[in-house]
């Protein structure tokens, strides 16, 4: 490695993305169900107990199975109520519920075709709620393989937590990207592969933590009683997060649903959105 290349590696280590506070409110929150107005009524009632003071301020709108009968119906209601923020189910208007498989078609579109925030909620009949769903917000998780520099996933997890609740930042590296990197590291005979794989695990990680020390800094300065946790580090996504929600009693999960460089869902959202149907999840 010449000397240039030194100092530029040295340099680029010395960034590092710097957290920015910004407020977030939800002043129109659309309700989405396929129920009927009995159980609309219900609905209403547990989702603003959920939101406690968070939605002392906004304004509700609830849908039930008389106002639409499939998406393209439910996109144009969208359109006239333009929420801030979008509450629903999965397999809406669909029997599909009944089998752990699928979102259904509205709620694929919805987190895909709306700008609008989405949160998902266990589905009313499936019965396979925590039994701590939709009772508080007192530990909020946010869920990212790519924390660092990521303001809008950290400013909306702050916002959905209680002032005197638990946030958890957490970023999970995949152990089988990592695996296959520094598989192919192994075949170059210029490199060191276990230096290269010590120093790349370290850098992987050192990234997001460094942005959560700036993130704690930044929120405390807005929101002093509430305690941010970290967690980084490394391991089979999926089934690391399935822990970890179950170990700190996670009220709410946030991470993205879209991604810009295609239009399906955002790789790690969906099979997280299948599988973790026990606890609400926030798509943004």
């Amino acid at each position: 490695m010449t000397k240039v290349d030194q100092f530029q590696s040295v340099f680029r280590a010395a960034e590092k993305p710097v957290f920015r506070y910004q407020e977030r409110s939800f002043e129109r929150i659309l309700l989405a169900t396929d129920l009927d107005p009995e159980g609309c009524k219900g609905f209403d009632e547990q989702i603003r107990f959920f939101f406690g003071s968070l939605g002392d301020v906004a304004k509700f709108t609830s849908l039930g199975a008389q106002d639409f009968q499939n998406a393209p119906e439910l996109l144009v209601l969208l359109e006239k109520v333009k929420p801030d923020l979008i509450v629903t189910y999965r397999n809406l208007h669909s029997e599909a519920w009944r089998w752990p498989f699928s979102l259904g078609e509205c709620l694929d579109l919805l987190t895909q075709a709306t700008s609008s925030p989405v949160l998902v909620v266990p589905h009313p009949k499936a019965g396979r709620a925590a039994e701590r769903a939709l009772k508080k917000r007192n530990v909020v998780m946010a869920i990212s393989g790519h924390l660092a520099g990521d303001d809008e996933l950290v400013n909306t997890a702050a916002a959905f937590t209680r002032s005197d609740g638990e946030l958890w930042l957490t970023h999970v590296e995949d152990d089988f990207e990592f695996q296959r990197m520094t598989r192919v590291i192994g075949k170059i005979p210029t490199i060191d592969t276990e230096v290269a794989r010590v120093a790349i695990k370290e850098q992987l990680l050192k990234e997001p933590h460094d942005y959560i020390h700036s993130c704690i800094e930044g929120l405390n300065e807005s929101i002093q009683s509430l305690r941010i946790c970290e967690l980084v580090t490394s391991g089979h996504r999926l089934s690391e997060y399935q822990r970890l929600i179950e170990e700190h009693q996670v009220d709410l999960l946030v991470l993205h649903s879209k991604d810009q460089d295609q239009m399906a869902m955002h790789g790690l959202a969906y099979p997280l959105a299948i599988e973790l149907r026990e606890v609400p999840m926030l798509m943004i």
